[in-house]
């Protein structure tokens, strides 16, 4: 079952091209990574698969269903209900943790499940509290972000995604705000969701990483995708900037 269908997307901003007719995929269980150059548009489509900007061409869907879609005069989006039951697919994860800091640990995973999604108060904290466990930080439910290390904002911010129940994840380089300490304690939670077979889309720049945990890899550059293929093949890829992308990672080959 495909989760995600995005289909010959474009975004501009201004006269700037930074999307140029992208097509991709995911189904149940798959975990995509998207690795490129900075600049290359990574972030970008992961902005515009959850909505955070606007297209300028193509269409989204998730599970079938048309979330948006826009021709060369204006990008049309689903509405009202229909709008927030496609957002409930979905769960994102930011580089920065964007948490509310005047709000605790448990008030910050709760809180959308609550408001949003009107979910019993009483199911909601359980599942909070067990997301904490799960995070290695069933001691911080009191805590405000402003104590917690940048490791520990960042798997309250996995748990407050979570608890929304999303059909797939999204990770916009979850790493990059981190020590190559934290990065470790970051990677090992979301090896774990692949493990139990979370449906996730990662941006990253760790390679081992994208190697060992996708099930494919997209390389993308200028805005266009470059190659689409499994690890393996992305690894021991023939195309020449491909393999000029990840000379850097030669130690992996």
């Amino acid at each position: 079952m495909k989760i995600l269908e995005m289909n010959h997307i474009n975004k501009k901003f201004g006269s700037l091209e930074v999307i140029k007719d992208i097509s991709l995929s995911v189904s149940e269980g798959e975990i995509l990574s998207i690795i490129g150059p900075s600049g290359s548009g990574k972030s970008t489509i992961l902005r515009c698969a959850t909505m955070l900007e606007t297209i300028s061409g193509g269409e989204i869907k998730y599970l079938g269903q048309q979330a948006a879609y826009a021709d060369e005069n204006s990008a049309v989006y689903a509405k009202g209900e229909n709008m927030k039951k496609i957002k409930s697919n979905f769960g994102l994860v930011f580089q920065n943790f964007n948490l509310f800091p005047h709000y605790s640990v448990l008030k910050n995973i709760m809180d959308a499940p609550i408001t949003v999604q009107k979910r019993d108060k009483k199911e909601v904290y359980e599942t909070a509290v067990d997301l904490l466990n799960k995070m290695g930080l069933s001691d911080k439910a009191d805590c405000y972000p402003c104590q917690l290390s940048g490791g520990q904002q960042q798997r309250v911010s996995i748990a407050r995604a979570l608890a929304m129940k999303p059909k797939i994840l999204f990770f916009d380089e979850p790493t990059s705000a981190l020590d190559p300490e934290l990065t470790l304690e970051i990677l090992k939670v979301i090896r774990s969701l692949a493990e139990e077979h979370m449906t996730m889309v990662i941006v990253t720049h760790e390679m081992h990483f994208a190697r060992e945990v996708s099930s494919r890899i997209i390389f993308m550059e200028k805005g266009v995708i470059v190659e689409e293929t499994t690890p393996e093949k992305m690894f021991n890829s023939e195309n020449q900037r491909t393999r000029e992308f990840l000379g850097r990672y030669s130690n992996l080959s």
